[in-house]
């Protein structure tokens, strides 16, 4: 075969004349070729012959045959994505709110402004490729439901300070059993509120029962502390109480002991000599009656005209 001329320019150049069976092989070298392909360190290749999944490849260089006889998708399954709920993140520490996102009821009938943040990666990739369509779609409609169903859980003091943990780990549990449940191939790393707030229109009433509360709390502690202080206080003076009257009672029964154990000795000394002993108590019994007077004893019967006079003034006397 003549060779044929072809101008490139101002110039003439020569082409070898090749038959078409060589043309042939050349354009199958290079079909072949086309199969060769690259899977990174953080992905894997997911490979479907006729359009059907057939294997999974690991990194490295890998071949499959050409399209279209098989074609390679390479996901990556270590990179953890974001979704948000409540929110939208517009630029550098700037955001939106997506009210219909972030509303929802508690428990106890009360509406909260709550934001999330979910995190998740790839666990199955030939799940997470053929399974489903819209994978943050998905994951933020599932999340959202998930988000509603918990908060409808817990009353609205939970949900706006102790329970936020809790309403978390509710949270990423519940998320991750529904995309399980439609193999999805997703799986959620963490769950994070952002925020959980009263809604902006009646945000000042909340302020103000959160301040009532703080009043109230504080006024119990103050009650708190004044009982701790006067219950002791009084439990002292009550056991001091109990032990002056014991021992008031102890001084008496003692006194009365002696008094009586004295008595009993005077009887016993009267039953002796009852005219000198009844005559003794009469004039101590006088004395006692009758102090700082001069007092006179004449005894009775026959003394003749003169007259005995018994001084019982201790400073003496006529």
């Amino acid at each position: 075969m003549s060779p044929k001329r072809i101008i490139i320019g101002d110039k003439e150049v020569d082409l070898p004349s090749i038959g078409i069976i060589p043309m042939l092989g050349i354009g199958l070298v290079f079909w072949l070729l086309t199969g060769i392909y690259v899977v990174g360190p953080d992905e894997v290749g997911v490979v479907q012959t006729f359009g059907q999944h057939t294997r999974v490849t690991q990194s490295g260089l890998n071949y499959h045959f050409p399209f279209p006889i098989e074609t390679v998708q390479t996901p990556k399954v270590t990179e953890v994505k974001r979704v948000e709920i409540g929110f939208r993140s517009v630029g550098k520490n700037q955001f939106r709110t997506i009210e219909k996102e972030s509303l929802m009821l508690t428990g106890d009938e009360n509406i909260v402004d709550a934001e999330l943040i979910i995190q998740y990666k790839i666990k199955d990739a030939a799940n997470y490729l053929f399974n489903f369509v819209e994978p943050i779609l998905t994951v933020r409609e599932s999340a959202e439901a998930s988000l509603r169903t918990v908060v409808g859980r817990h009353k609205i003091d939970e949900a706006l300070t102790s329970g936020k943990f809790m309403i978390q780990e509710e949270t990423k549990e519940l998320l991750q059993s529904i995309l399980d449940k439609y193999d999805t191939g997703i799986l959620v790393v963490a769950v994070q509120l952002q925020d959980v707030s009263p809604p902006k229109q009646v945000i000042a009433a909340f302020k103000d029962v959160a301040s009532a509360k703080e009043d109230k709390n504080r006024m119990i502690n103050q009650a708190e502390g004044y009982r701790n202080d006067i219950i002791p206080k009084a439990r002292g003076e009550a056991q001091a109480m109990i032990r002056e009257a014991e021992g008031f009672r102890e001084a008496r029964v003692k006194r009365a002991e002696g008094e009586v154990a004295k008595f009993s000795a005077m009887l016993v000394e009267y039953k002796k000599a009852k005219d000198v002993t009844r005559k003794r108590l009469y004039l101590e019994t006088m004395e006692e009656i009758l102090p700082n007077i001069d007092k006179y004893i004449v005894p009775g019967g026959d003394g003749g005209n003169l007259l005995n006079l018994l001084n019982l003034n201790e400073k003496g006397g006529n």
